[in-house]
């Protein structure tokens, strides 16, 4: 029986493409002053067997960064291109000068192909300043993976017509701007401990699950906690924490999660 990873989760933003407050609007969440209806666009940090990894890179990074001292990096863990997950690239430059040092980054065939397109300078060799983002790139499939010593199982889900990724790291998973979850990727989802899993707002929308949508992921995972994140200002915490059941809860910008694994 292998033994039980320690995972622990730093969330460090869980809004939407806009973040909250929104841009010119005076609903309750974006007037709100609880800290936890300020969010930052979605990104996470795993920390397991001594090496972080980060999960996607939004335009706030070197916010989130700043704010939770965020000062190194192993490997950046992508699910997918729109610009809410990957515009805050520029900011990794940071994490390479202070470790002088490529880093890693993983993603599958489409999000590569970006990286490539968009931001071409990324994958040069470095020079004697580091003074731009220097990554290796490494295109991932179903199977899981090793990284760091760590073992890393990447998550096939879609997002309208997208493929993309989800990703597991021991028994905690992280599933955002899902629109549906493959048989195959389900039975990858057995066992978790912590599950955050994508929760846009009430309204069923067409690349993403609604709460009632989650809702019924979550049931179907069985996960022991499950914590929406990638929420819209029209879910203000409170009132989404009223009517939510046992065992599932809104995310807030720093919350942080642990998990001790389940020996195997």
């Amino acid at each position: 029986m292998a033994a039980a990873l320690s995972v622990e989760v730093l969330l460090l933003g869980v809004g939407s493409s806009g973040g909250t407050p929104a841009l010119g609007c005076t609903c309750p969440t974006c007037t709100s002053t609880d800290p936890r209806n300020v969010r930052t666009r979605a990104s996470a940090v795993l920390r397991a067997g001594g090496k972080i990894f980060l999960i996607d890179t939004g335009p706030d990074l070197r916010q989130q960064a700043l704010r939770e001292k965020l000062l190194h990096v192993d490997a950046v863990l992508y699910t997918h291109p729109h610009a809410d997950h990957i515009n805050g690239i520029d900011d990794l430059r940071a994490f390479c000068w202070l470790q002088k040092a490529a880093l890693p980054v993983y993603g599958n065939r489409l999000m590569l192909t970006h990286i490539r397109e968009r931001f071409p300078y990324t994958i040069l060799p470095p020079n004697a300043y580091w003074d731009k983002p220097v990554l290796t790139l490494h295109e991932v499939h179903e199977a899981a993976l090793t990284i760091a010593g760590v073992t890393v199982q990447p998550i096939s889900l879609t997002h309208g017509k997208w493929p993309i990724l989800g990703w597991r790291v021991g028994d905690v998973a992280y599933l955002t701007d899902v629109s549906a979850i493959p048989d195959g990727s389900l039975a990858l989802l057995q066992g978790l401990d912590v599950l955050m899993l994508d929760c846009l707002r009430d309204t069923p929308h067409p690349t993403h699950l609604s709460v009632a949508e989650s809702l019924d992921w979550a049931a179907r995972i069985g996960a022991r906690r499950t914590v929406l994140i990638h929420m819209t200002h029209e879910l203000e915490y409170h009132a989404l924490s009223a009517r939510l059941p046992a065992g599932v809860v809104p995310a807030y910008d720093g919350m942080r999660l642990f998990s001790e694994g389940i020996a195997r």
